[in-house]
């Protein structure tokens, strides 16, 4: 995704009760139709626990950042899954490549950087290779996965989509395949019943927004309250992500034309965020727009209504009658 983005950004350049049954509607909506998911007020996600997954340190604060910190300020627990160690990606500060080490130390660096940043409580680096996750052994994936939603009994997860088209970078879709598969057989106690032994509880996952580079749009969220988390955790991801230090290269660049943009500011750090809220996230804007805010997010969302065991007992709720 960093890789398009920049590709895109370099054309541009140069060319209660009430909210029970309001979150039981939103999941079942019918097929075809898409929901705009709101700010909520208050904390009603208060207990209840968020599992955000990235193969790479800039897939999450460009995809999804706004809606994490938007669950987070809605009383969710988060926690941050990066699967590789992005060995592959840019150099600290420079966006070019650098050497092995340099690309692991500074992009370990800015996804811890994430944490605070999106309010999240910790992160979990797991380490493969970037680019590589196509040949992993999928069950290990699988299984360390599971253990992660079992640990801290994730509700609901963020991650790529495992259905999407166009998806062009096999630790995207290993990753997504593996997590939709988690999702539910974490909640199965004859799987890896070891853990279990070990103290840990079956723990299936309710909901997942996954995200994509066409994704199945099926719910946009309102994040014009969290853009500036997301313009943040963009400005994070120095090595790796189209965004970081970008502006006040540019405005650097300029200046040696003896040109300026007014829009940068300035300062370095007013540049670097303009820049990425005015270029890097023109997307999110457009799709606000089109829905009547001024800053959003779009998913493929699969809530807890969705399931046949969750019919049946809607439907068991509905028509069942005390025996005589």
């Amino acid at each position: 995704m960093a890789r398009m983005l920049r590709r895109h950004l370099f054309t541009k350049f140069m060319a209660g009760a009430a909210l029970a049954q309001l979150s039981r509607a939103q999941a079942q909506q019918p097929a075809g139709e898409v929901f705009l998911e709101r700010r909520a007020s208050g904390a009603p996600h208060k207990g209840k626990v968020l599992l955000a997954l990235q193969a790479h340190s800039d897939d999450v604060p460009l995809s999804s950042a706004g809606t994490v910190a938007k669950l987070i300020e809605e009383g969710y627990t988060g926690y941050l899954v990066r699967a590789t160690n992005d060995d592959m990606g840019d150099a600290p500060g420079l966006g070019t490549p650098g050497t092995i080490g340099e690309n692991v130390l500074g992009n370990e660096r800015d996804n811890a950087a994430l944490v605070p940043i999106l309010g999240l409580k910790g992160h979990f680096d797991l380490n493969y290779n970037n680019h590589y996750m196509g040949g992993i052994a999928f069950n290990e994936l699988l299984c360390r996965l599971i253990f992660l939603i079992r640990l801290v009994k994730a509700d609901t997860v963020v991650c790529w989509d495992p259905w999407a088209h166009d998806e062009e970078n096999p630790d995207h879709y290993t990753l997504a395949r593996a997590t939709e598969a988690a999702c539910w057989i974490a909640g199965r106690r004859h799987d890896y019943p070891e853990q279990l032994a070990a103290g840990l509880q079956v723990h299936e996952v309710q909901e997942k927004y996954y995200f994509a580079r066409r994704p199945e749009i099926t719910r946009v969220v309102d994040i014009s309250s969290t853009i500036d988390k997301k313009v943040e955790a963009n400005r994070a991801n120095v090595a790796k992500g189209p965004a970081g230090t970008n502006g006040s290269r540019l405005k650097a660049d300029l200046a040696k034309r003896n040109l300026r943009l007014p829009l940068l500011g300035n300062d370095d750090a007013t540049a670097d965020r303009n820049y990425i809220k005015e270029f890097v996230l023109a997307r999110n804007r457009e799709l606000g727009k089109k829905y009547g805010v001024e800053y959003a997010e779009a998913f493929h969302y699969i809530g807890p209504g969705q399931g046949r065991e969750s019919r049946l007992e809607d439907y068991i709720k509905k028509n069942a009658v005390p025996l005589r």
